[in-house]
């Protein structure tokens, strides 16, 4: 499975030349990131916010390339008021190649406990670390030593290039780990030889 950062909240999931995307976002809605331009067989939407909901980013083929994937969603607060200032966003559990992919979309709260079995040891996660719109970079952390994935992937945050300028930076996240990977470029491979403590991947878009 290849996996690829296009910024923000948004992934493409490459199985097999098929592909899916998760939270395109509408030109011009993220400062300093390329506008969402994708051709893909599936294309999920945590919540219908600008940042997280540009379908029209994604042409679908159509046929049955799509069918690889399994979706199941969960829905939790945008916030840590019970949905009351942002509403509500979906964590999507994505199932393929016999490995499962957690995006968190724009968790606001903690997660509830009754979640948390159903989440644990993923093979990779996806977890917003900004803060102000979302959870911030020290609860993630905790939320990710929790789970114990494989993989976790932050997102969500703002560098010197890219990302609304009151979010925290991705080193929030990163400091409170010490297997920490950064690449070079915006893609990598999950599945293979993944064993040992939760890897801390975090791209690059150069």
């Amino acid at each position: 499975m290849k996996i690829k950062w296009l910024g923000h909240s948004c992934f493409v999931i490459e199985s097999q030349g098929h592909k899916l995307v998760i939270d395109p976002f509408e030109p011009g809605a993220e400062p300093g990131l390329s506008d969402v331009c994708e051709t893909a067989d599936v294309v999920v939407v945590s919540h219908e916010h600008f940042d997280h909901n540009y379908r029209a980013g994604v042409s679908l083929r159509g046929g049955s390339g799509g069918e690889c994937f399994r979706v199941v969603s969960y829905t939790v607060a945008h916030d840590d008021k019970g949905g009351a200032l942002r509403g509500m966003t979906d964590i999507n559990v994505i199932f393929c190649e016999g490995l499962r992919v957690v995006h968190f979309g724009d968790i606001g709260c903690s997660l509830p406990s009754s979640l948390v079995d159903v989440l644990s040891g993923a093979d990779c996660v996806m977890v917003p670390v900004g803060g102000f719109y979302t959870i911030d970079g020290k609860a993630a952390a905790d939320m990710v030593k929790l789970l114990a994935p494989v993989v976790a992937v932050p997102m969500h945050y703002r560098s010197e290039k890219f990302g609304f300028p009151e979010l925290s930076l991705v080193s929030d996240f990163t400091s409170e780990f010490s297997n920490v990977i950064m690449l070079s470029g915006n893609t990598f491979e999950l599945g293979g030889d993944m064993e040992g403590p939760t890897r801390i991947v975090v791209p690059s878009l150069g």
